[in-house]
C-alpha cells in the first residue's frame, strides 16, 4: 500500500460538524477498501487566493492515508460528485509526517504571538539607538506633492 497526504476544501457555508461528517464518510470508504487513515487535521475556515465556485473562503482538512490506489481513487470520485467539496488534492509521499502539520504549527505560533509569548521579544518602548544620529525635522512645505 502507498502513503498519501490528502487535503480537501469544503464550502464555507457548511458547518464544521458537516465537514467532520464528510471526513468520517471518506475515512469509512478508505477503511472499507483495505486502507488505514492516520492523522486527520481540521485546519478551519481560511480565505482562498481566488474565488472557487463563488466562494471566497473554505474549510480545509488534511487526511493522512495508507491505502491502495483504488481506495484513494474512490474517495476522489465521490469528492468530485459532492457539491460541498470545492477542491481536493492527493499527494503520494514516501513517509507520513508525524506530529502536527506545518499549517497547525503556523496557527499555534500565531496564537502565541497574539498572546505576547514570543521568545525573547520585548514589548513596550524601543530602546535608545545610540548608533544612529537624531532624525532631521520634517519639512512639510512639499507635503502636497509639488502641485
Amino acid at each position: 500500500m502507498a502513503l498519501y497526504e490528502h487535503v480537501y476544501l469544503a464550502r464555507q457555508d457548511v458547518t464544521a460538524q458537516q465537514v467532520e461528517a464528510l471526513t468520517e464518510q471518506f475515512k469509512g470508504i478508505i477503511e472499507q477498501r483495505g486502507g488505514k487513515v492516520g492523522k486527520v487535521e481540521y485546519w478551519g475556515v481560511k480565505s482562498l487566493a481566488y474565488r472557487i465556485k463563488k466562494n471566497r473562503k473554505a474549510h480545509f482538512t488534511l487526511i493522512n492515508i495508507d491505502a491502495p490506489a483504488a481506495a484513494v481513487a474512490e474517495v476522489e470520485r465521490l469528492q468530485g460528485l459532492s457539491e460541498d467539496v470545492l477542491r481536493f488534492i492527493t499527494l503520494r509521499v514516501d513517509a507520513l509526517e508525524e506530529g502536527p502539520s506545518a499549517m497547525t504549527r503556523k496557527r499555534d505560533d500565531s496564537d502565541r504571538e497574539d498572546r505576547g509569548e514570543r521568545g525573547g521579544e520585548r514589548r513596550g518602548p524601543r530602546p535608545d539607538r545610540g548608533d544612529r544620529p537624531p532624525r532631521r525635522p520634517r519639512d512639510d512645505s512639499n507635503a502636497g506633492g509639488g502641485y
